[in-house]
């Protein structure tokens, strides 16, 4: 056992060849009424006499408020893991013992086996863990150490084996005790009895579920943990890998989970199916569901009542939109021991490419467009004009056009008591002014709970039967979704599912080891569109930079945010030669970007740097109202040594001032840190410019120079209050504010240098200017961990070239983008938590490349309102439910330009005492495998059901919210800060030409090209 206690990486095989040689304790299983399956495990017949629980001694004195908080985690872990192992046991001894000793039997031998499958097996991995921590815990307080542990008890294939087959097998068992609590009553007895005689009531439900929380519990232990190790602690990488290897096993089940849980789904659906064309492609491998919800289907009269409302089960396929009915479910008490799955009726099916979002209320904003794609299908109301859509209850909409009347009569009213030759009480132009302020508060609220009302609403105009002449004919439904955020989801998928029905996402990556298992369209990033990078006057510049100026202020509204590309501006970078440089800039703020400005270099741009306005926190001299105003800037690097930095486009993108190097020397790479601008030189030298003292703009007489080598600087890195410099083979790292450095060899070769640097978490990805490798170091230890050759099979590329050469990198949303010079884009997947960056899967390759270099990568990130994710007057029975969304530009801008109430969010959550996590089941085919954060118990449940893989930091799983199985964890600002948003996130690479691989396609075009890959909102 000395292995597992010492917690090295292959402890848990040492042990079980060291048990099996020496300790009675362990013994071979006995296979001989087992499947083939169970055979390769061991037995643990742990005695608590011999290896008692882990139990933390007495806390010693002298230690520091760290290490008390540090024991007070590992107290935490250990009482977690002891109760889990007594809910393992008592399954196993309370439940199928009980059941196999029966006599005469309640079920068979044949049905008990599948219900508690793999059970004992989990039972003993975690009894080997218990015997290792119980070893660490003894000997605390002289190691201190505990995430070596966690990497040699669960980085093995046998746990991620076991848990799969549990996880896996999950919603199976659940239907067998379903099914055998309504054909064998002595087995629903038999539950009923075990529940009752238990002290917490626990069901056998909440006992089986448990196995499936571990892994979520485990991760937000050890969040905790790494959150109060000091940097340098022994601790502190063996936790930063740990997280990893437990993040990764937890993928790897989600993933596995979702499989299932969307096999199970669609089957349930196609044996509801009476039509025999759509079941069988229900059944078919191209079937590939999306997202499922509960959604309630509103009818509303001509006067805005609700007619009736209904619980429909909606479907989101790759092709297809399906709405079915929800038939009553099982009896209340077996419900009440076990999920009961609902059955469904078919109540319209669509293709997905004739469905569309529609948005009501645009009065006099409907374009040709717009109308197009409505199908050109228009809807005529009572009130409102012949060029509006008017779908859904009408009261708000004519509440408002009746104030919005009433205006117009007072401001008439208004300009003929001005004319008035006499004095009167009551009647006079203040008054008359006053009566129009009232109108237009009112008319401010009327709007308010238009937009609130629609955030819930989603509105679809589904094709229906042709009718009598053979014209089509398209009709409404209404949803009404439990939250905006639920609101928003759907829009979103249904607006990517479309993008991904495109030829070229069809298919969009490629996999050497694909294992043709069932995928979401939205596994992989969806080609939104491509676009020329800079005008036609200019298709002979180069690619150099790119980057993604957010705005402060989102230009879109609710809805059109979920559809169109984040939010800001992206500026684009390149030149002809040395004497002429040229940035384009593009708005984003529709679904293609939309080139608004174009700004002549003296010089060819080399680098892009946007420097977001300083916080009171960076510069205690300036206040959040300062008098310069000049908010957020992109600074720009040339060939000719100088940086100009300009204002954001909020400012028209003005130079407010140039920076120069006495020399002359090209700026290779900009970085800024804090307060400091680090610009990296031909050279091998540093500049490091200060901000002006109490201002914004740096100061070019505050200019330091740091030497770094003899070779240029390729690239920099900031990481907190340091910076890392490139300078041929070697990293410097530079302390932000004393200047000190720090140097280190990355590699062997003097001739290589390094060419790009991207950092997650602890970790930092390197790639040479040579060579298809790239290499993964710590960031505090500077340790080299992991080495990743990106060649791939040279059907991709001309086999005249040596090997690829990575070109660019990039980390965004747990995907590592890697761009090579044959023009091809390759993925791999990375953990998206505060552990290591390492390559955790197989990698990817898209389909879609460039003719020439990927010349760069660049990630769009921009984050909903919090605002407008507000359920602000939406109650239960609601009859005002249609809404305005979008009107125009101008009035969206104005919506959200509106007071913040983020303080009042804050304020009311800390009135919890701590996050609780929760798993709301609706059906057996609703058990876990989303991923979320850790949410409050306010938060709803209405995308709980959902099968989408999406990504979140913080929690993998949610869990159950069976009042017995609460798990309360520490509070938590940051995740109450995220847990109002809504991410957009895109990724845009830049490159000479298109071409689709694999199919013998030339190159559509020489000129430099934009192609933007478009990922789901992350909620």
């Amino acid at each position: 056992m000395r292995a597992a206690r010492s917690g090295t990486k292959d402890g848990l095989e040492k042990t079980k060849m060291a048990v099996m040689r020496r300790v009675s304790f362990l013994h071979k299983k006995d296979h001989s009424d087992d499947t083939e399956d169970d055979t390769g495990y061991l037995d643990v017949m742990v005695s608590e006499a011999k290896h008692p629980p882990a139990q933390l001694g007495p806390m010693p004195d002298g230690l520091s408020s760290l290490q008390i908080v540090r024991r007070h985690i590992l107290g935490s872990i250990v009482q977690s893991e002891r109760s889990y192992l007594d809910s393992l046991k008592r399954i196993l001894q309370e439940y199928q013992r009980p059941l196999m000793e029966a006599e005469p039997r309640i079920l068979s031998v044949r049905k008990i086996r599948p219900i508690f499958f793999r059970l004992w097996e989990i039972m003993q991995c975690h009894s080997m863990f218990q015997i290792a921590l119980a070893s660490r815990v003894a000997e605390w307080d002289s190691c201190e150490k505990i995430g070596d542990l966690f990497v040699a008890s669960f980085s093995k294939s046998m746990v991620l084996d076991v848990y799969s087959d549990y996880v896996n097998n999950f919603t199976n068992a659940m239907a067998l005790i379903k099914k055998a609590c309504m054909s064998k009553p002595a087995f629903l007895e038999f539950l009923k009895k075990k529940q009752a005689s238990s002290t917490d009531r626990i069901t056998l439900y909440g006992l089986m579920v448990k196995p499936i929380q571990r892994f979520p519990q485990f991760i937000l232990l050890l969040q905790d943990m790494l959150k109060n190790t000091p940097t340098g602690h022994v601790d502190r990488l063996p936790l930063q890998l740990a997280l990893t290897e437990l993040e990764t096993l937890a993928e790897k089940l989600n993933e596995q989970k979702r499989v299932a849980d969307q096999i199970t789904e669609t089957q349930q659906l196609a044996r509801c199916v009476s039509d025999r064309s759509l079941s069988k492609q229900l059944n078919s491998e191209q079937s590939s569901l999306i997202l499922c919800d509960t959604l309630i289907e509103t009818v509303y009269g001509e006067r805005g009542q609700v007619l009736k409302s209904k619980e429909r089960k909606v479907f989101l396929f790759g092709d297809m939109l399906i709405c079915a009915n929800i038939n009553v479910k099982g009896p209340p008490d077996i419900s009440s021991l076990v999920p009961v799955g609902p059955k469904y009726t078919l109540k319209w099916s669509a293709p997905l490419q004739q469905v569309q979002v529609v948005e009501v209320g645009q009065e006099g904003s409907q374009t040709k467009d717009t109308l197009y794609q409505l199908g050109g299908i228009k809807r005529s109301g009572s009130s409102l004009g012949s060029g509006s859509i008017f779908l859904g209850p009408p009261r708000l909409y004519q509440e408002l056009q009746e104030l919005q009347h009433d205006l117009s009569v007072v401001e008439q009213v208004t300009l003929l008591v001005g004319t008035l030759q006499g004095t009167y009480q009551n009647l006079n132009t203040t008054i008359a002014q006053d009566w129009c302020l009232a109108l237009q508060r009112l008319i401010r609220i009327k709007e308010d709970q238009i937009q609130s009302a629609n955030k819930c609403r989603l509105r679809l105009q589904v094709p229906g039967r042709p009718d009598k002449s053979g014209r089509p004919v398209s009709f409404t439904v209404v949803f009404n979704t439990p939250s905006p955020v639920s609101k928003i989801s759907w829009v979103n998928r249904l607006h990517l599912a479309k993008i991904a029905l495109r030829d070229e996402n069809k298919p969009g990556w490629f996999s050497a080891e694909d294992d043709r298992k069932t995928k979401a369209p939205f596994w992989c990033p969806l080609l939104a569109c491509r676009m020329p990078a800079f005008t036609s006057k200019a298709q002979e510049c180069k690619l150099e930079a790119a980057l993604h100026s957010p705005v402060q202020c989102a230009l879109l509204g609710f809805s059109a945010a979920s559809t169109s590309l984040p939010q800001g501006y992206l500026w684009v970078a390149g030149g002809g030669d040395s004497t002429q440089g040229q940035v384009d800039i593009f708005s984003l703020n529709r679904p293609t970007p939309r080139p608004v400005k174009s700004l002549q270099m003296g010089a060819r741009v080399r680098c892009l740097e946007y420097v977001p306005e300083p916080t009171p926190s960076e510069d205690a001299e300036t206040g959040p109202h300062n008098s310069t105003g000049v908010g957020n800037t992109i600074c720009v690097g040339l060939d000719d040594g100088s940086i100009l930095v300009y204002g954001s486009m909020d400012t028209a993108a003005q130079c407010l001032v140039t920076l120069r190097n006495p020399e002359g020397c090209p700026v290779l790479c900009l970085k800024h840190s804090g307060n400091f601008l680090f610009a990296g030189l031909r050279d091998g030298m540093l500049m490091v410019y200060e901000r002006h003292h109490g201002g914004e703009l740096w100061n070019q007489d505050s200019c330091r120079k740091v030497t770094v080598g003899s070779d240029p600087i390729r690239t920099l890195l900031a990481l907190e209050d340091k910076v890392w410099a490139s300078c041929a083979n070697t990293v410097t790292v530079v302390d932000g504010s004393s200047l000190s450095t720090q140097r280190f060899e990355v590699h062997q070769d003097p001739m290589v240098s390094v060419a790009h640097m991207v950092r997650a978490g602890g970790g930092v990805w390197m790639a040479f200017s040579e060579g298809s490798s790239i290499r993964l170091f710590h960031t505090e230890t500077l340790e080299h961990l992991q080495e990743i050759n990106i060649s791939m099979p040279s059907s991709f590329y001309n086999p005249s070239q040596k090997s690829m050469r990575v070109t660019s990198l990039l980390i965004c949303q747990g995907l590592l983008w890697v761009g090579t010079a044959q023009g091809i884009i390759i993925t791999l997947p990375v953990p998206k938590l505060e552990g290591i960056p390492k390559i955790t899967g197989k990698g990817m390759t898209s389909l879609n490349a460039h003719c020439g270099p990927v010349d760069f990568l660049v990630a769009l990130s921009s984050s909903l309102s919090p605002d407008l994710l507000k359920r602000d007057s939406m109650v239960e029975g609601h009859d005002s439910a249609c809404g305005v969304e979008d009107r125009s530009d101008s009035s969206s801008q104005e919506s959200l330009q509106q007071p913040s109430i983020s303080t009042q969010v804050d304020g009311k959550g800390k009135g919890r005492g701590g996050v609780l996590l929760q798993y709301r089941l609706r059906s057996t085919s609703g058990l876990p495998g989303r991923p979320l954060t850790a949410r409050g118990d306010e938060a709803s449940d209405s995308s709980l059901e959902s099968l989408e893989h999406s990504m979140e930091d913080g929690s993998i799983y949610e869990l159950s919210d069976d009042p017995d199985m609460w798990v309360r964890g520490r509070p938590c600002e940051r995740d109450r800060v995220r847990r109002d948003r809504v991410t957009s996130v895109a990724v845009i690479s830049g490159g000479k030409g298109f071409r689709r691989l694999r199919e013998g396609s030339v190159a559509t075009t020489a000129e430099s090209t934009l192609m933007i890959w478009q990922l789901p909102l992350t909620v």
